[in-house]
């Protein structure tokens, strides 16, 4: 019961956690508001009506666009880490976020003027990323080691035809920067639809699936003795992460990191309970990302900064604490 009542607290702590980093999300921004227009706005009181628009038009699709990136690349993470026993792995490590990138750009190489494609182009480049991972891995055998390999191979084929059409033509690479970032501007609830859609397919797949994944932690060999399918788990395992993650890069651009970040602090804070990690990890990762993008709103304003600026700035150090820290513990 103590253990339940544990979990419980850590679940509404994180609940909590993430309504108030939403509504700071709504509260602030590049155009202040005083907090009596502000409720005004938020209860769609009569007089308010200029500052409603702001309210409902631009900062709620933003804050809504930020938890379901936040979800969805944590989730993306948590699924890969545990899939590959890396605990470095996340969508941008692996290549997905770079087959999304190459997509994009080359959607403005051929549409340059087509700019509601890009998000299908994100997703469709993901997805292809993903599963040209599963074939080239399933050529030799479908195992934690080779699923990485293939990733960063890929990612480096990806980044050089980036490169590629980023020299032919100048004005693409222009297009391609704000989406090489990452950011949250512009968004409108509908095109948050489709991506809210898949990634709640996802999120019911990953619990389905919980059962099976964390026995990976025993070893290939000894959770094939208990009667866990190796291949299919780690086939259906990647799958959802990489649309997870596809879903959040089609309209947030390649955001980078938060799948690696959140994983981590989460499992310390579950103590290790994959289930637990399934549910928090998308909290806290929708929360990260709010509170980011928050800080780019309000710290030049009311010059925007890219939110993926603040997610490097968090990551690169978290990563190479990580890496350095598996070093010495090989040692």
């Amino acid at each position: 019961m103590t253990t339940r009542r544990q979990y419980a607290l850590l679940y509404g702590g994180a609940l909590l956690f993430l309504l108030l980093s939403f509504l700071l999300s709504l509260r602030f921004g590049s155009t202040k508001l005083d907090t009596g227009a502000f409720f005004d706005a938020l209860f769609r009181r009569t007089g308010a009506e200029n500052v409603t628009l702001i309210l409902y038009r631009l900062r709620l699709p933003r804050a809504l666009g930020a938890c379901l990136a936040g979800c969805g690349l944590a989730l993306a993470g948590s699924l890969l880490q545990h899939a590959t026993g890396n605990e470095l792995a996340a969508s941008n490590v692996l290549g997905i976020n770079a087959g999304a990138g190459f997509f994009v750009i080359l959607s403005l190489s051929l549409f340059p003027t087509a700019f509601a494609t890009r998000p299908l182009f994100a997703f469709v480049g993901a997805m292809l990323t993903a599963l040209l991972i599963l074939a080239l891995s399933a050529r030799v055998r479908l195992d934690r080691g080779t699923l990485v390999l293939c990733g960063v191979a890929l990612s480096a084929l990806f980044s050089a035809g980036i490169s590629f059409f980023s020299v032919l033509d100048s004005d693409v690479l222009a297009s391609y920067a704000d989406f090489s970032i990452g950011g949250l501007g512009g968004l409108t609830l509908r095109v948050l639809i489709a991506p809210a859609a898949v990634l709640a397919v996802t999120l019911i797949g990953a619990h389905l699936l919980c059962r099976d994944l964390r026995l990976f932690c025993l070893g290939d060999t000894l959770a094939t003795s208990l009667g866990v399918r190796i291949r299919r788990v780690r086939l259906i395992a990647l799958t959802l992460a990489a649309a997870s993650a596809a879903a959040a890069v089609s309209f947030a651009g390649l955001l980078g990191f938060v799948g690696l970040i959140v994983p981590h602090l989460t499992r310390r804070l579950c103590r290790f309970q994959l289930r637990a990690e399934l549910i928090l990890s998308p909290m806290l990762g929708a929360a990260l990302l709010l509170l980011a993008d928050l800080l780019g709103r309000v710290l030049l304003a009311p010059t925007e900064l890219p939110v993926g600026i603040f997610t490097a700035l968090l990551g690169v150090p978290f990563f190479l604490y990580l890496l350095l820290g598996r070093r010495r513990h090989r040692a």
